[in-house]
């Protein structure tokens, strides 16, 4: 997205902030006047668009343009980053609970909440509620959460764009341990046992094989350019229509998915959980794989059924499989992908780098500030779409 899409976006949602909040039209305008491009627009972490200005405005309102003393239940923190956010947040009343039951007694005087004491007796219990931050890209754990679902009052954010890079480094990881032949040269090396020969398996050059993306979000596009710097042919679905970045060759829609698997050698899995999404790799998505294809989950382990799978890798359809997420999760020690060489298993930890911390703390205190100053708030999360 260029600089001037990301101004056009911040005026329109500085527009639509004074037609709900009684800002004069002449503030606006002078606000768009005396703001650089730079300043409305979100840095490249946080590029995604803030989905619903309808819901902004509603927490604008409730937070009165950011003159309202908030209360804002935090995750407990060191007491330097505390003093830091109060700092950048006066009005922001920030406490940090010691246990689920100490928030719920705080909970008829929350304004905002750290995802992780959002339960359906949390969201009852406060009445004054309007901002839930996720602390995750994904939010299905909050799809099942009736109270704050069926109440439009609550904005509900969220992490999607701080893990992409570090989850797309963890995809080719992954993928070059089974096509590079490293499993068994990493198990040569604890032997001390200098063997050429490998396996027996011919290693795979990426350069010319066909990548299918399915879910081109924030992730799926880290992946999507990673791919095509590896000299491969990119393809990818993507539920919304927008225009398809450089680095894919072509995008399709949800429904042109079965065609996309047969012409696929390596597939990954970059959806979101939601009810849509839920168990559609399965056994007949499989079976519309090409025959020694790689498929790699760094999504949701219910998106695929995990039998499914165990059956397509032990037929020898599937050439392999990469798993940073699991059904069940954790998967029990007995289950037999946990025996087959031509499978990885990492234990969810695919976005964990010193560069995710960084990112993931920006755009929290960024949405503390905007929260606390009645500004759109970055992530906004389409509840009924589940992302």
């Amino acid at each position: 997205m260029s600089s001037s899409q990301h101004a056009s976006s911040g005026w329109f949602r500085l527009a639509v902030l004074a037609l709900f909040t009684g800002v004069s039209g002449a503030l606006v305008a002078q606000e768009i006047q005396e703001r650089a491009p730079s300043e409305i627009s979100t840095s490249p972490a946080q590029e995604t668009p803030a989905v619903g200005s309808l819901r902004h405005a509603r927490v604008a309102i409730a937070t009165e343009g950011g003159k309202k003393p908030l209360v804002y239940l935090a995750r407990s923190m060191a007491e330097s980053d505390l003093a830091e956010l109060k700092a950048l947040a006066p009005n922001l009343r920030i406490l940090t609970p010691g246990s689920q039951r100490e928030a719920l007694q705080w909970a008829p005087q929350v304004h905002g909440v750290d995802g992780r004491y959002c339960t359906p007796e949390f969201v009852r219990a406060a009445k004054q509620l309007v901002w839930v931050q996720a602390p995750s890209a994904g939010v299905d754990r909050y799809l099942t959460n009736q109270p704050l679902m069926s109440t439009e009052r609550v904005v509900l954010t969220n992490m999607q764009g701080v893990h992409g890079a570090a989850i797309a480094d963890h995809v080719f990881a992954m993928l070059l341990t089974l096509t590079r032949d490293l499993r068994f040269h990493l198990h040569a090396k604890q032997r001390g046992s200098w063997n050429r020969r490998g396996s027996g398996i011919e290693p795979i050059a990426l350069s010319g094989k066909t990548l299918l993306v399915v879910g081109l979000g924030g992730i799926g596009r880290e992946v999507a350019q990673r791919g095509k710097g590896f000299g491969m042919h990119v393809l990818a679905t993507r539920r919304s229509a927008v225009e398809a970045p450089p680095y894919v060759d072509f995008q399709g829609t949800p429904e042109q998915l079965p065609a996309l698997l047969g012409q696929a050698d390596v597939i990954v899995l970059c959806l979101p959980l939601t009810e849509e999404t839920r168990g559609m790799i399965d056994a007949k998505a499989m079976s519309q794989m090409k025959q020694g294809a790689f498929l790699v989950n760094i999504a949701r382990g219910r998106i695929m059924d995990t039998e499914a799978l165990t059956l397509a890798l032990q037929s020898g359809h599937l050439a392999g499989a990469c798993l940073d997420v699991t059904d069940p999760e954790p998967l029990p020690a007995d289950h037999p992908l946990w025996s087959m060489d031509n499978v990885v298993i990492t234990p969810h930890v695919a976005g964990r780098a010193a560069l995710t911390s960084k990112q993931w703390n920006q755009v929290y205190r960024e949405n503390l500030r905007r929260f606390a100053a009645g500004e759109p708030l970055l992530n906004v999360v389409d509840k009924k779409a589940g992302y």
